[in-house]
């Protein structure tokens, strides 16, 4: 129940939208403890959605839930490692297309804070750092190291030359930039007392001229801050104090909650964390009594599709779930939550003027049970389609010769030798981040933080040894950056003998790969039993109109660890640990007629998936 509260005073918004204010000089300035646009006292109502976690055909979907929930202002995070997947190769189009996403929040009457980073975190492979940036032995992130700021002045260079035309006060017909971000929570990382200075300067050098913001949590607030930038803060419990905290480091401002955290994300093999929506609200509703502006993190957290997911490494290694459904106001889906409705009454409250009614939730399909009729061993795929790497000793992922220089990414490799015998195997925890052993084609165990050293059964003669290793996700937070590369990062051991010689086979599982995948000779029928790695294949036939949908893989025996792909598309992972149990498949991304599903498992296969209507995240608990 939402308690009560007064306000002072209401606000009426209506006029200040950006389409509305053509040939604006003024932006977002502050007046003592307010905010002021184009000379009108301003409060930011603001939520957080990822244009790279979100189908492009829903984006404009999310914006007009965004006005019927009551909020002014948009807000999104920059991935570096998405717009500059190789170096010095951009790429801004399809669902990354930027300066379209900005637009359309634009058209639909919603203000942007941008948060550009470099460094993003955001539960996103290395906080949004491309890994390329670890081919450098001696790299040092988020610091003034010249490899890092030269690589970063790239970056803007072609970054800014979109965003800087879509401010506020510079753009003639409507650019909604009202706020940019300089990095993002660097008080938790504080390794470089110049760093932040270098960011600031790198965004007003290239013509950033709105108001500048920091974003830091309590502990990290007065190390993350910068000259000529506002400070803003971020939580989710509303302990006393917190904000009159924001006036010891700077007075007579206003204050503003970058991240009110709506919710929490998961990690496999724990919980579904939820995150009570009469809590949340509450708290919501003492911000804003308290005069502050707020920014729901997340309004809609989306995806993380692919291998973008991040990770957390405090006392150990945890990677985090492919959905970013993050109990937030939206669903991972888009639909609304009980937080929606709670919140689009408080800010009608305050808001002096009709909200606009919700829009109509897109309905979800059960397409039932799907077969994978044919499958293809990883070892049948290797002579075909992979060419290895030969090197005298393993090379981690990030430094392997491909991709124009750039390395591997994420995804697979496959390091592979011969050896005599058998013995004991031993990693010296060189394994980023779990590799599965095999003698030629048996499985003989797995390898990761935990287990360092198994024992390889005797054999006669010479015999091929292969470790599957898996990125599972950079770290995102935390003082590790510079120790996130992965694959093997150094020698493994058979009986104290480091191994040598070896062939190394990406398994990145581009689209270039997935389609000759689809035409490569030697897929057969599925046996009654079958041990991986393999992949999968079989067809969802639909005959209307596509509909969102969730693949559920535990619905039958099989279906251990892996990673779902449709039409092409990269949906994420899957693993029986959970929590989460469904993989969310968006209506754009199907045709009517035939859609090809192709599954790659590590271990052991079921013969169907199931397509539901209902997602299911896993064992739900509070967070504290």
């Amino acid at each position: 129940m939402l308690m009560c509260l007064s306000f002072s005073s209401r606000f009426n918004w209506s006029e200040l939208i950006p389409l509305r204010l053509w040939g604006r000089t003024l932006g977002l300035q502050t007046e003592k403890s307010q905010f002021l646009l184009e000379g009108m006292p301003f409060r930011i109502f603001g939520g957080s959605m990822h244009y790279f976690r979100v189908p492009r055909e829903y984006w404009e979907d999310r914006m007009l839930k965004m006005k019927a929930c009551g909020l002014n202002t948009l807000t999104t995070y920059v991935p570096w490692n998405l717009h500059e997947q190789e170096r010095g190769k951009f790429d801004f189009s399809r669902n990354l297309d930027l300066e379209a996403f900005l637009s359309l929040a634009a058209k639909n009457g919603l203000w942007v804070i941008l948060r550009p980073g470099p460094y993003i975190c955001s539960e996103w492979d290395l906080g949004g750092l491309p890994s390329w940036l670890l081919q450098d032995p001696e790299m040092q992130l988020r610091t003034t190291y010249k490899g890092f700021t030269e690589a970063v002045d790239a970056y803007f260079d072609r970054l800014m030359h979109i965003v800087v035309p879509l401010q506020a006060s510079t753009y003639k017909k409507g650019g909604p930039i009202i706020a940019v971000q300089v990095e993002n929570e660097y008080g938790s990382y504080a390794k470089d007392p110049n760093y932040m200075t270098y960011v600031k300067m790198a965004l007003l050098n290239r013509g950033i001229v709105e108001m500048l913001m920091t974003s830091d949590n309590k502990n990290g607030l007065s190390f993350g801050l910068v000259e000529g930038a506002l400070a803003t803060v971020n939580f989710q419990k509303l302990e006393p104090g917190l904000l009159k905290y924001l006036d010891t480091v700077q007075r007579d401002q206003p204050k503003m909650v970058m991240e009110y955290w709506t919710g929490w994300f998961d990690n496999w093999g724990g919980p579904h964390y939820v995150f009570d929506a009469d809590e949340m609200v509450n708290t919501v509703a003492s911000v804003l009594k308290l005069g502050a502006s707020i920014n729901l993190y997340m309004f809609h957290g989306g995806t993380n599709f692919g291998f973008m997911n991040g990770a957390l490494e405090a006392d150990e290694y945890k990677s985090d779930v492919t959905s970013y459904d993050y109990d937030a106001v939206l669903t991972e889906a888009g639909d609304y939550t009980s937080k929606f409705f709670k919140l689009r009454q408080l800010f009608s409250m305050i808001i002096g003027q009709p909200l606009p009614l919700p829009p109509m939730i897109e309905s979800k399909a059960s397409y039932g049970a799907i077969l994978l009729h044919q499958y293809i061993s990883l070892w049948d795929v290797l002579p075909s389609l992979l060419q290895p790497i030969k090197s005298e000793f393993p090379i981690n992922m990030e430094n392997l010769r491909l991709n124009d220089s750039s390395g591997q990414s994420y995804g697979y490799v496959l390091y592979e030798t011969v050896v005599f015998g058998g013995g004991h195997l031993h990693t010296r925890d060189h394994v980023r981040d779990r590799a599965q052993v095999f003698v030629n084609t048996m499985y003989v165990g797995e390898l990761d933080y935990n287990t360092v050293e198994l024992s390889l059964p005797e054999g006669q003669g010479f015999r091929q040894l292969r470790l599957l290793v898996e990125n599972r996700g950079r770290v995102n937070y935390g003082l590790a950056l510079n120790e996130q590369r992965k694959g093997l990062i150094g020698d493994v051991f058979l009986n104290k003998t480091p191994l040598r010689n070896f062939k190394i086979y990406s398994l990145e599982m581009k689209p270039g790969f997935m389609k000759s995948l689809r035409h490569t000779a030697g897929w057969s029928a599925v046996p009654d039993y079958f041990v991986g790695p393999a992949f999968f294949r079989g067809r969802l036939w639909i005959e209307h109109q596509p509909q969102d949908t969730f693949l559920k893989l535990q619905a039958s025996p099989g279906w251990e660890k892996g990673v779902v792909f449709v039409n092409g598309q990269n949906l994420g992972r899957y693993w029986k640990i959970g929590p989460q149990e469904t993989l969310y498949l968006p209506g754009p991304w199907l045709r009517k007629g035939s859609n090809e599903i192709v599954i790659f498992e590590e271990r052991t296969a079921g013969r169907i998936i199931q397509s539901v209507d209902i997602p299911y995240l896993g064992r739900t608990q509070y967070v504290d």
